[in-house]
């Protein structure tokens, strides 16, 4: 499995991976027991990208486990690290920190035009539709990190996430929000274009 970013300091390891043909992932070897019934009728595509979180894992901290909470939350064992993990086959990206982190990656394609009504609100102000795929993709791709970092899981990117304007270019960062009636909490996300993709991060 050959190594496509690193992008790792001192606050966090952070790995993009892209799979190869000649790789071998050996579910019995990489799967932790108590995740086989949850990943063994998944679509081979995603048990592969399932199989190479787990083989960087083992590559940075050979002595932990992926576990999930009851929402789906992945979370490592034992609990000394927090972790974020995100896939687009072929790549596959773990951040681990001691920090809390969230970390998203979106690959470009022209149908998240499709749904731009679900997620997008008040970035409609900002959105150049000369360039509406980079917009809603790398948008897609903050709001989908601040919802794995934040404690109120909150389902709609479109009413509690929003975005204040920027451009995506090839590195840059973005001020976000996360809101509801009683709060708001303040981010800085870090936003990578990577080839066809848009990686998003953010640390608590």
């Amino acid at each position: 499995m050959p190594l496509y970013r690193d992008f790792s300091d001192d606050k966090a390891q952070l790995l993009i991976w892209k799979y190869d043909e000649q790789e071998v992932l050996d579910i019995d070897t990489l799967l932790e027991k108590e995740n086989y019934n949850k990943v063994k009728d998944y679509h081979p595509k995603k048990i592969k990208e399932v199989l190479m979180v787990r083989k960087m894992l083992k590559q940075i901290l050979p002595n932990h486990k992926i576990l999930y909470k009851d929402n789906g939350e992945p979370f490592l064992e034992p609990q000394d690290f927090n972790i974020s993990i995100s896939h687009s086959f072929p790549l596959a990206a773990i951040g681990i920190s001691k920090s809390k982190i969230g970390l998203d990656l979106e690959l470009k394609k022209e149908k998240i035009k499709l749904i731009r009504h679900k997620f997008i609100l008040h970035e409609n102000d900002f959105i150049d539709n000369k360039h509406e795929v980079d917009y809603l993709t790398s948008i897609w791709s903050v709001k989908e990190a601040l919802y794995k970092i934040h404690h109120s899981k909150y389902w709609s990117l479109k009413k509690h996430y929003d975005i204040q304007s920027f451009l995506p270019t090839e590195d840059f960062t973005v001020k976000a929000r996360v809101y509801d009636h009683n709060f708001e909490d303040y981010f800085q996300v870090k936003v990578r274009k990577i080839d066809d993709y848009y990686f998003s991060l953010v640390l608590e």
